[in-house]
């Protein structure tokens, strides 16, 4: 971990574990709701994700056994908006970063909080965990991002009967729909995240980023344009120096070292 770690008593405590970044709303006498702050700092470690060459994967997750349970109302009773311009609730929905995002879940990821495990790119959840958008309960609808994110993860109906129902789904059962990619023992989550942020990391940052962008925007390309439309993402890499080092790495039998840039 890196001598640059947010303090413990952060609302939102950032800490680096070589080149995985991993960002812990710590709200626990609130469940990590998120308010303003927390929608800053999260956008502010993100914004150290993208811009940093050092650092290649991040982890979004909560601490004291839960992930986030959505918006802090009594925050949003006082006028305070946990929506920022440029990159939407949480600091997160809006725009997530370019490089690949995990969401390691234990406990609670309800209403805004599921909206930021949808954000994410990989989830690995505890067998425990609950999922859900309960926000028509309240009279609110949820709107970072979940209305189309959700059915774009999981069965259009179940979608539907999730947000219009507001039920809530353990985490064993989201995996049954393909949401969740790794199930693990609660407490584990995290570390099971580190994981797979590591399997990530060591493949070539190039083709990490295009290959993560184009799954992205993709998916209402027209199957026969998709060739033509990935190119300006996939013709770089394959130019790239990284495309070269990782062909000389195969048939010398060693590990790439990659350009980080």
């Amino acid at each position: 971990m890196s001598a640059d770690a947010s303090p413990p008593t952060a609302e939102v405590v950032v800490e680096e574990h070589g080149e995985i970044l991993v960002v812990s709303i710590n709200r626990p006498h609130r469940r990590n709701a998120v308010n303003r702050a927390v929608s800053e700092q999260i956008a502010a470690a993100l914004d150290r994700l993208d811009t940093r060459d050092d650092l290649a994967v991040g982890i979004l997750t909560g601490s004291g056994g839960t992930f986030c349970a959505g918006m802090d109302l009594r925050a949003f009773l006082s006028g305070e908006s946990p929506t920022l311009p440029d990159r939407g609730f949480a600091g997160v929905t809006g725009r997530p970063p370019a490089k690949p995002l995990i969401a390691a879940v234990e406990g609670h990821a309800i209403a805004g909080g599921f909206e930021i495990v949808l954000a994410c790119d990989l989830i690995v959840a505890a067998t425990d965990a609950v999922f859900g958008v309960p926000e028509v309960r309240r009279g609110l609808t949820p709107a970072g991002g979940a209305l189309f994110n959700l059915p774009r993860r999981i069965p259009f109906h179940k979608a539907m009967e999730m947000v219009l129902t507001g039920d809530l789904v353990m985490a064993s059962r989201a995996a049954e729909f393909g949401l969740v990619n790794r199930l693990v023992e609660p407490g584990t989550a995290l570390q099971e995240a580190l994981g797979l942020a590591g399997a990530v990391a060591r493949n070539g940052p190039l083709a990490v980023a295009a290959s993560k962008a184009v799954l992205r925007i993709s998916q209402d390309w027209p199957l026969a344009e998709g060739f033509e439309r990935q190119r300006p993402w996939t013709d770089p890499v394959r130019e790239s120096e990284d495309a070269r080092e990782g062909a000389r790495a195969f048939t010398e039998k060693r590990d790439p070292v990659w350009r980080r840039r």
